[in-house]
Order: structure tokens, then C-alpha cells, then sequence
């Protein structure tokens, strides 16, 4: 019997020894040479990176809207490559969903019940209701959106609201309202400082890292701060990993980014275990 999401992914970071997750985010505009810039490459390359570097990682992230802009058939090519991902690993759809509660219902359905997907990242601004739709399907994993990676986060997110930033009210109402190990919280490696801020609020959750690699975030920081005390956490790498190279070895490049990022993140971790 397959286990739960929460399960499989202690058990992958257990089996990989490293937090690593693995983002697909396939831009046509940047795929290797070889191959078309198209639907059909971008299938080619989000199925190529999985299968070189997905055994490297605790889990896997594919952001929907490199399928999504090619209308239906992009949504088949996005099922065949979660066809192709393996019964073990654990699929995180990084949609960042947030809307009023029938629709929220309907994304649910899509994301869980149809492509079953094992997590989605979830925005919080319209609140509870738009949440509540995802946490009623059982055992599935949310991550919902306190302070993000992207250049302009602060813009809204450190918003003062009671002498506090709005990413932190953000992070403890979710602690506080789903104690859970299956909630958990975006929370980005580029704002240090506001990474260790929101752990020290919200000791519990688990935390989806992104921002490392590319984006120049602490890696050491992301591994030391990803896990909470109710569940482990993740620290998401997408272009150091699939851009690892554009010419024909782009799979072997992935591959070895993989391994590279992994090993740095298991030497973080003993680090902060001793």
C-alpha cells in the first residue's frame, strides 16, 4: 500500500540524505539547443530532468504554467510527465492557488483528484475559505505562501501591520490555524534575515525553501531553518540544476548539479547537527 506524502517524503530525505527539492520550471526560450523550443521540448526536457536528476532528490516541483500556456495539450503533456514520475517520489505542483472557496474547490479536484499531484503551494491573501477546499483532501500536502524568493516580495509581504511585517502575521495565523505536519509554509532562502525571523515564530511547520541556486539565496541557511519541529521541510533548486548546461549533455550536467547541490546540502546538515 503506498504510504501518505508526509511519509514518502521523510522517507526520500532519509534514502537521498538531503533536503533536495527539484524544480521543474521548463521556459521554452531556455531549453538545450537540441531541442525545439516548443511543447514538445518542453515535454522532452521536463521528462529528461526527472529522470536525471530526480533520483537525487527528496521531491519534486513542477510549476503548471510552462504547461498550462499551451492550452489542453499542455495540460496532457503536464499529466504524461507526472505518469512518468515514480510511485516513491513526491510531486509538489507549485500553482500557488488562492481564490474563493468554490473555485479553490474546483483547483483542488484538478490538482489532487485528477493529476494527483501529492502537494500544491497555495496563496493566503483571500483567506481561510481559499485555503480550505486543499486541507479537506486528506493527507495531501500545502504549502501556503508567508515570504517569497522574488526581487519585489517586500513589496506587500513587509508591509508593517501592528509594528510587524505582513509575511510574519501570514506565517503564524497559518501555524496557528493548521498545527499540522502535512501545513507548511514558503518561506525564501534571499531574505535570510526573514527566514530566521519566521522560524523563530513558528518553531512547528515545515518550510518550502526556494531561491537557492540562481536566485542567490543561503543554502546554508535554507537547510539549516527548512525542517520544523512537526515535519521536515525542503529547499527547492530549479535553474542550477536543469540550466547545468544547454548542449547535448544537459542531462548527465543535471544530474550532476544534483549531486553536487545534495552533497553540498548533507554537509549543512551534519554542520548542524554537530
Amino acid at each position: 500500500m503506498n504510504l501518505p506524502p508526509i511519509e514518502r517524503l521523510r522517507a526520500r530525505i532519509a534514502l537521498v540524505g538531503a533536503p533536495l527539492c527539484l524544480g521543474i520550471d521548463p521556459d521554452p526560450s531556455q531549453l538545450p539547443g537540441e531541442l525545439p523550443r516548443n511543447l514538445e521540448g518542453v515535454e522532452i526536457f521536463a521528462r529528461g530532468i526527472i529522470q536525471a536528476a530526480g533520483p537525487e532528490a527528496a521531491a519534486i516541483k513542477i510549476n503548471p504554467a510552462f504547461f498550462e500556456a499551451y492550452g489542453s495539450a499542455g495540460w496532457a503533456a503536464l499529466e504524461r510527465v507526472r505518469a512518468a514520475i515514480p510511485d516513491d517520489q513526491v510531486l509538489i505542483l507549485d500553482a500557488k492557488r488562492g481564490d474563493i472557496a468554490t473555485t479553490a474547490e474546483r483547483y483542488a479536484t484538478g490538482i489532487f483528484d485528477h493529476l494527483g499531484a501529492d502537494g500544491v503551494t497555495l496563496s493566503p491573501y483571500l483567506g481561510e475559505d481559499g485555503i480550505a477546499p486543499f486541507h479537506a483532501r486528506p493527507e495531501r500536502l500545502l504549502y501556503v505562501l508567508a515570504r517569497t524568493s522574488n526581487p519585489s516580495a517586500e513589496t506587500l509581504q513587509g508591509l508593517a501591520a501592528g509594528g510587524r511585517p505582513l509575511y510574519l502575521h501570514v506565517a503564524e495565523w497559518v501555524a496557528e490555524r493548521w498545527p499540522e505536519p502535512r501545513v507548511g509554509l514558503v518561506v525564501g532562502a534571499t531574505a535570510p534575515r526573514d527566514l530566521e525571523r519566521v522560524r523563530a515564530a513558528c518553531p512547528g511547520p515545515a518550510f518550502l525553501v526556494p531561491g537557492v541556486g540562481a536566485q542567490g539565496g543561503d543554502l546554508d541557511a535554507a537547510v539549516r531553518l527548512c525542517h520544523g519541529e512537526l515535519a521536515p521541510g525542503l529547499v527547492a533548486v530549479s535553474r542550477a540544476i536543469a540550466a547545468a548546461s544547454s548542449g547535448t549533455d544537459w542531462q548527465e550536467a543535471a544530474r550532476a548539479a544534483a549531486r553536487a547541490l545534495s552533497a553540498r546540502m548533507q554537509v549543512a546538515g551534519a554542520t548542524l547537527e554537530a
